[in-house]
């Protein structure tokens, strides 16, 4: 529990947000982003690694997409416990060794990428590197508590944004690697970012801060769990982020397996989509803030369903310029409903305060503490979205020799997400459900506007 910790701290209190709170809050933000950048370097880590494994590994596609999504499903569970450590031992305290943790995986990596290493090493391998997923929640869950509810949608896009880069970064890294050393020194990758995480968690300890007031809940994660708000965007969250790591970790061995592209040709692609799905999500957050999250929400949903009715025919057509349009499309938008599905958890779960009747900062204490507590949940099953992603293209690519069918699934996916954001949090009058007994619709009660 050592570490430098605020006693106070009053977010939406204006005076002192302008006096000291939000000095302090970017600080935090700012340190914040650069280790949840490297968490998800590492996280998505076999993106990369899997271009580099030509035949003399042994191993095809198949077996290469179950590497990816081996990664994605540990980074997917581990982000629950990630969520309740940030209360356990401090914002700071926990960024400091959720960093050094990513050694672990980067190490190990760079003991065994080469020919010759068993199937069932590369698996265990791509497991470890899932911690690097957590990061996201742990971070998610810290800079949620320093930011009034006015400046969540901008903060926590700017935070998962910034994290989220470090998926075309690393890729980026790769296409240097594969370009000039070439596609047999995958190990130059993993010396890169050795030295990177120690810099990130000597970052946090000099520069973040323990927040005293935030404590795990346990009532409040049971309330959370019972909500049906949590699952419901969690399941709207599996379209967007789910999309955005699915589709990232998969982009660069589609483009070799169905496109017949090489390592550096795969490359040189690879990394534009996530860059530009990373850079966007921000301004979803920002869209919310101004218009509404589910409204922003719905049109992106309707959007990536159109885009990925794009890919199908590209797909079928065989055209890798129109593919490549349609796929870079998914990636922007499925950044922009990022931002835009995570401004509505603080809103939502206010709303549920007003209804209980509570008001001013008794509404507001509520919403944090069930917002903190439901976002760990949403993140690990949002995830998931990237699991199943892998999966359907992994049979897709077995059973038939392209992602065709895959897509198909996808764009269906995107119209029932369309169907639920609009049931649940656009139409009226509506019924929803607020716990696992069911209760009225927040839209009826103050704020939820917001939404």
């Amino acid at each position: 529990m050592g570490g430098r910790w605020i006693e106070r701290w009053e977010p939406e209190d204006e005076t002192f947000w302008r006096e000291q709170g939000e000095r302090i809050a970017r600080r935090n933000l700012l340190f914040s982003v650069l280790s949840e950048h490297i968490g998800f370097s590492i996280w998505s880590l076999w993106s990369v690694m899997v271009l580099f494994m030509g035949p003399q590994y042994g191993i095809d596609p198949a077996g290469k997409f179950f590497l990816i999504a081996t990664a994605t499903f540990v980074g997917a569970l581990i982000r629950v416990p990630y969520t309740f450590a940030v209360a356990r031992f401090g914002g700071r305290n926990w960024t400091i060794v959720s960093a050094l943790l990513l050694l672990l995986p980067t190490g190990v990596a760079y003991a065994v990428m080469e020919p010759g290493t068993s199937y069932g090493t590369f698996l265990l391998v791509a497991a470890l590197t899932g911690i690097g997923g957590g990061n996201f929640a742990s971070s998610m869950t810290n800079i949620n508590a320093f930011f009034p509810l006015r400046k969540k949608g901008w903060a926590l896009g700017l935070n998962a944004g910034g994290g989220n880069i470090g998926v075309p970064v690393v890729q980026l890294v790769g296409l240097l690697v594969i370009g000039t050393a070439g596609a047999a020194h995958p190990r130059i990758v993993l010396g890169v970012y050795i030295p990177l995480v120690v810099v990130a968690a000597l970052c946090a300890a000099l520069f973040m801060d323990n927040l005293a007031p935030v404590k795990n809940d346990t009532g409040a994660a049971k309330e959370a769990v019972r909500a049906g708000h949590t699952w419901i965007m969690a399941f709207l969250y599996i379209g967007t982020f789910g999309s955005f790591i699915g589709y990232s970790f998969a982009f660069g061995l589609v483009l070799q397996t169905q496109f017949g592209r090489t390592p550096l040709q795969a490359a040189s692609l690879t990394f534009i989509g996530p860059l530009l799905g990373s850079l966007i999500r921000p301004v979803g957050g920002s869209l919310a803030d101004r218009h509404g999250g589910a409204r922003i929400t719905l049109w992106t949903f309707a959007a990536m369903a159109l885009s990925t009715g794009v890919v199908v025919y590209a797909s079928v057509a065989e055209s890798l310029t129109v593919f490549l349009i349609g796929f870079i499309g998914l990636f922007v938008l499925s950044g922009l409903g990022n931002g835009s599905t995570y401004k509505m958890i603080p809103a939502i779960f206010l709303a549920q305060g007003h209804r209980r009747g509570l008001s001013g900062e008794a509404a507001e204490s509520y919403g944090r503490r069930l917002s903190g507590a439901s976002m760990g949940l949403i993140g690990a099953v949002g995830a998931l979205g990237g699991l199943g992603i892998n999966l359907a293209f992994r049979q897709s690519f077995q059973t038939a020799g392209t992602g065709t069918g895959a897509f198909v699934g996808f764009l269906l996916f995107y119209a029932a997400c369309m169907a639920v954001t609009w049931a649940v949090y656009l139409r009226r009058p509506a019924s929803v459900p607020d716990t696992a007994e069911g209760a009225e619709d927040p839209a009826r009660q103050p704020g939820y506007a917001e939404v």
